[in-house]
């Protein structure tokens, strides 16, 4: 152990000798970032509370050094020594949350064609949706509506039933009518298709943080949604509210118009965004080129004229 710390302290005279202003500053401020990002995505978690029990082992671990308690010290070392290994298993689900967020972060632009051609698939569908939506709210029909986007769910998509339907209202209500068998589940949606139904979803990280008087079905909602970028609609089955989730997130009191707009800028709408845009360049290119041509038209003819 104490070769450890003095390998440690020559490696930090080391870097001091031999900085870089350029190229270890950036190293420090990429660092910094690392560190900041890990704190965010532990804070307020279970995760958290483990982390204060790993600062406190390496506490215990200098005070055994510096006090050269034996015993204590050979204990630590031990602990040290399989931590990564420890670490890697209690923090299994913050390090799959953290790859599933960098995944989601994608590299510039390279899955936006893929987003923008299932774009038309859902536009057919947000009606249907919306009205199902309604009808189960008004009759106070509790709901879960899980719609996939880019990060997939066949891990949940697994413990429910494949129905792979074309949806209505009517398959909507039937799968959600209190004394159906599907009905105490989640549905999940993809590419404008009913794909399963009765599917159970993930625990949130943060559940005792969360109010209690959600219930299951909201609790489900906020935990698929911590753990990929999915849109989640939620009817409560008490007072036929209706909520949307997104990242961990939850907006209540959707009426038919809000769900509507929400749906077609999260589905269709960044589609339709890229189009317009394209199609605005091409009108101002084609209107500089047609005000370029009449320009040098008019001198053509003041120079004849001339």
């Amino acid at each position: 152990m104490g070769s450890f710390f003095q390998d440690t302290w020559l490696g930090l005279v080391s870097v001091v000798k031999n900085f870089n202003p350029i190229i270890d500053v950036l190293d420090i401020l990429v660092i910094s970032y690392i560190i900041y990002k890990g704190i965010q995505l532990v804070r307020e978690t279970r995760a958290e509370q483990l982390l204060k029990g790993i600062l406190l082992i390496l506490a215990l671990t200098l005070v055994a050094f510096l006090l050269d308690m034996k015993t204590l010290n050979f204990l630590m070392n031990n602990i040290l020594q399989i931590g990564i290994f420890a670490i890697i298993v209690l923090f299994q689900p913050e390090i799959r949350r953290a790859l599933e967020r960098l995944g989601r972060a994608r590299m510039g632009n390279v899955f936006t064609a893929e987003a923008n051609r299932h774009a038309g698939e859902w536009e057919p569908v947000i009606p249907v949706i919306v009205s199902a939506v309604d009808r189960l709210s008004k009759t106070v029909t509790g709901a879960l509506i899980v719609i996939e986007r880019q990060i997939k769910l066949g891990e949940q998509i697994a413990t429910g039933v494949i129905l792979n339907a074309t949806p209505s209202v009517e398959l909507f209500g039937n799968i959600f009518y209190n004394k159906t068998p599907l009905h105490d589940g989640a549905v999940i949606m993809r590419d404008g298709q009913i794909l399963a139904a009765a599917c159970f979803l993930p625990k949130p990280q943060k559940e005792e943080l969360i109010a209690t008087h959600f219930g299951s079905r909201h609790r489900a909602a906020i935990g698929m949604s911590e753990v990929s970028d999915a849109i989640v609609i939620v009817v409560s089955e008490e007072t036929g509210t209706v909520s949307v989730v997104v990242d961990g997130k939850m907006e209540r009191g959707f009426d038919s118009a809000r769900l509507t707009r929400y749906l077609q800028s999260a589905l269709v709408g960044d589609g339709e965004n890229d189009k317009t845009v394209g199609q605005t360049v091409v009108s101002r290119l084609l209107g500089k080129d047609k005000k370029l041509k009449k320009k040098k038209k008019k001198q053509k003819q003041e120079e004849k004229n001339g």
